[in-house]
């Protein structure tokens, strides 16, 4: 039985990169005739594969990347497998599976910094698996970041492929939405003949709170009714106040971060999502707000426009600081009858990349490699 490595420094724990790889893992095991081992410094046990350290120097910071690096090829070597994907920056895999875009690039357009050791040493790890780790295909999670990859590394682009990530229609399913909607808007008092507006981050100005909020502003001047709820972190005084000031704070809710199971429900409750970030490599609360039957409103410079459909599910944002822009789009789809039809879109773009049919993509992709390692006849 052919042996599959998965390589992450923390599975299955807090984190996008984490959560990712457990659920691809857990849906390959059961949709894959292969034997599963995971080669990590932490993870959150299953008993469905096989778990090895690969400890990990965090002291000096730079030596983070290089030594996990380093200790994988060390399990690697010794586990004797028949294909190696990584979730992580390593020397050498089959398959490479990017959770954000290179780090250089990140560092200088994104941070807008300078490259510390830390980051030298990062990007060094990164570019000898590009260049030399004989990896057979790397899976971007969106056009934008794979875009930005062949922009950083010029390779054949046919060794480049996108698939996002995946949800599971369960998790919504199993709620009623009508009592949910009841029940969530009588927690926070809000009544049946007002929109919810529904906006997830854990960093308020970089998902573009600010620019939602001049929208928002637009649709108060004319009078529109709505609700905002806000769940996850920021600075919330600094928003309470732009609020104030354009006179609607009482139509704004900040939940604080959320349970999934809680957002789940808040999405249900919702009639709308937006999200006019600076930057995202994908931004899975849009494919969650989908999955819950909320059109979607986002900027272009989120890697989740792959799966936006213009005037079916939503709206792709080109200028976020075009206030009127973003107001008419909401106020669009705040009317009752569109927003009816766009859920249905909604959901039905969500059931398309929900957990199994990624899964199914990375087995198709599993076989192909194995079989163009076969020694020949």
């Amino acid at each position: 039985m052919k042996k599959i490595a998965v390589i992450i420094p923390k599975y299955g724990l807090t984190g996008g990169a984490e959560q990712f790889a457990a659920e691809l893992t857990k849906r390959l095991v059961d949709q894959t005739p292969y034997t599963f081992h995971v080669v990590a410094n932490r993870w959150r046990t299953s008993p469905s594969v096989q778990f090895h350290k690969a400890p990990i120097i965090s002291f000096p910071k730079f030596l983070t990347t290089p030594s996990f690096a380093y200790c994988s090829k060390k399990r690697i070597e010794h586990g004797r497998f028949s294909l190696i994907h990584s979730h992580e920056r390593i020397f050498a895999a089959d398959l490479f599976t990017m959770h954000g875009i290179p780090h250089r690039y990140w560092v200088h357009h994104v941070r807008q910094k300078t490259m510390s050791l830390f980051d030298r040493a990062t990007d060094w790890v990164e570019r000898k698996m590009v260049y030399e780790g004989n990896c057979k295909k790397f899976i971007a999670v969106s056009t934008l970041a794979r875009d930005i990859f062949l922009r950083e590394y010029p390779i054949d682009p046919e060794r480049v492929l996108v698939i996002p990530p995946g949800i599971d229609p369960a998790d919504y399913s199993k709620f009623d939405r009508r009592d949910v909607r009841r029940h969530i808007r009588e927690e926070f008092g809000i009544n049946s003949a007002e929109p919810v507006i529904v906006f997830v981050s854990m960093n308020f100005e970089i998902k573009g709170l600010d620019e939602i909020m001049s929208a928002l502003a637009k649709l108060k001047a004319q009078q529109k009714k709505f609700k905002l709820v806000v769940v996850g972190k920021g600075n919330i005084n600094k928003y309470r106040k732009m609020a104030n000031e354009n006179r609607f704070a009482s139509d704004v809710i900040f939940t604080g971060p959320l349970s999934k199971e809680k957002l789940i429900q808040i999405y249900l409750a919702g009639d709308l999502f937006i999200m006019l970030s600076k930057f995202d490599t994908f931004g899975m609360v849009v494919l969650e707000a989908m999955a819950a039957g909320l059109p979607v409103i986002i900027s272009s410079r989120v890697g989740a426009k792959d799966i936006v459909k213009e005037n079916e599910n939503g709206f792709i944002v080109h200028k976020t600081a075009d206030a009127d822009d973003v107001a008419a789009k909401m106020a669009f789809l705040l009317d009752e009858k569109i927003c009816e039809k766009f859920s249905v879109s909604a959901q039905e773009t969500a059931k398309q990349n929900s957990w199994a049919a990624v899964a199914n993509k990375y087995a198709a992709i599993y076989e192909e490699i194995l079989a163009s390692d076969k020694p020949m006849t």
